[in-house]
């Protein structure tokens, strides 16, 4: 006879298949700034999905757009992998915006190894969310991620040039984030129309 194993155990261990409903139910993924969130059709990260963030230049922001869910998805106990980051995290920053730095493992890859990497922290299913800066990636590599994100329930964040705006992506979220005006624009959104106006950024 087989063991019994509660079924919020295997939740919490993440070994349960969860079934999408159909529709775009309300996220459990907000970003934490409540303006952008008001903005995206599921009021925040596409769940078990990727979303690309297109840079005009380093330094604009990016990781402050990405702290509070990463202190939330960290105090919950779920692992937070930054795969070739190109500049080791300082920690009293990552600390200062309520991130676990317990939770938070580096991978240090280069080029298809990098891309192979995300792919395989992704479909794990073992981390609350897996963060990428892929330098050449087609749009086979990156469906690749989206599947894999699908297929472990997990949050995949690539940050990308604002370059690569022009070729299209398999992503379900795409962002801007613009250096002079300081500005962040939705280019798309999976299950809505991308707002037509910018978004001043919140820390600004």
């Amino acid at each position: 006879m087989g063991s019994v194993v509660a079924l919020d155990t295997l939740l919490h261990q993440r070994q349960v298949w969860k079934g999408q409903p159909q529709g775009l139910p309300p996220s459990q993924q907000p970003t934490g700034h409540a303006v952008l969130d008001a903005a995206l059709p599921t009021g925040g990260w596409p769940e078990a999905a990727l979303s690309e963030i297109l840079l005009a230049a380093e330094g604009t922001g990016e990781l402050q757009l990405v702290w509070p869910t990463l202190a939330r998805l960290s105090a919950a106990g779920e692992r937070i992998v930054l795969v070739a980051p190109p500049h080791v995290p300082y920690p009293a920053a990552w600390q200062a915006a309520g991130v676990a730095l317990e939770q938070l493992a580096i991978v240090q890859a280069s080029g298809r190894d990098a891309l192979w990497a995300a792919e395989q922290c992704l479909r794990s299913g073992s981390c609350g969310v897996v963060m990428c800066w892929p330098q050449q990636a087609d749009d086979r590599a990156l469906r690749r991620l989206q599947v894999a994100a699908e297929t472990g329930q997990t949050l995949a964040i690539a940050y990308r040039s604002q370059r690569e705006a022009l070729n299209p992506s398999p992503a379900a979220l795409r962002l801007a984030l613009d250096a002079n005006p300081a500005q962040l624009r939705v280019l798309k959104c999976r299950g809505g129309l991308a707002p037509a106006r910018p978004i001043p950024l919140p820390w600004h």
